[in-house]
């Protein structure tokens, strides 16, 4: 594929830090050969006669580098008006991180433990360094499969969120129960066992929504589709755990 040997060409010829800085005029330039009236994505809101196919099937905006799951959080963030107040995002994408950053009248705080992302601060997610009910939202968006102390993690969200406020969660998600082995340590054997290097678990759907309501959230399991155009690029179906502390 074009575009993964030209990202590949990219990462070799220059330093990560002048990527990142000069992301969004690379992107302009890719994104000239995109351009069409078919799609349109709704964080950068640039129209595409196609997006960038990868090759786990998810659909890339040449122009701002988002996802589907990136394109659909930011779909349901505004279609429930949930910006609002103070808001935790842990480990955001780029797009996301810088979108958010542009917001007026949210507080927006942005976290990543392990520093590959951009971030305002570095928090462990099991040990918040932030007071009891402080934030209105938080977006912890496939974060918890990485954290081996997930329900200490459960616990510390639901701490500092403020009672009535919201924490909108996303993992990769199997039939059946969660899947855990503690044996399983090396990155080869997470890769073949939960699918990924860095990953510890892989949830379903009910066994997370269970977790999340021993922490004492109140869960609700969101699942969405794409309409029939699917003008955004977002997958044939996703879910979302969107929980809420009691009152």
């Amino acid at each position: 594929m074009i575009y993964q040997v030209l990202k590949k060409l990219v990462k070799k010829l220059f330093p990560k830090k002048f990527l990142i800085t000069q992301e969004a005029l690379i992107r302009q330039a890719l994104a000239w050969f995109y351009k069409g009236n078919e799609y349109t994505c709704n964080i950068c809101n640039i129209n595409l006669a196609n997006f960038i196919k990868l090759e786990n099937g998810d659909l890339l905006c040449p122009a701002c580098g988002s996802l589907p799951r990136n394109r659909r959080l930011w779909q349901v963030l505004n279609n429930d008006v949930m910006l609002q107040g103070k808001v935790l995002d842990f480990s955001p994408s780029r797009c996301l991180y810088r979108k958010m950053k542009a917001q007026p009248g949210i507080d927006y705080v942005s976290s990543d433990f392990a520093g590959e992302f951009l971030a305002d601060v570095q928090y462990n997610i099991t040990n918040i360094p932030e007071s009891h009910n402080e934030f209105d939202l938080i977006i912890c968006f496939h974060v918890l499969e990485h954290v081996e102390q997930d329900t200490q993690a459960m616990r510390e969200l639901f701490r500092v969120l403020k009672p009535g406020g919201k924490c909108l969660i996303q993992t990769p998600f199997k039939e059946g129960d969660i899947y855990e082995n503690q044996s399983v340590q090396t990155p080869e054997a997470r890769l073949q066992h939960f699918g990924q290097e860095d990953h510890v678990r892989i949830y379903s759907v009910s066994g997370l929504k269970k977790r999340l309501e021993q922490a004492g959230f109140q869960v609700n399991i969101d699942r969405y589709q794409p309409d029939k155009e699917n003008r955004f690029g977002l997958k044939s179906e996703e879910i979302i755990l969107i929980a809420t502390k009691p009152h």
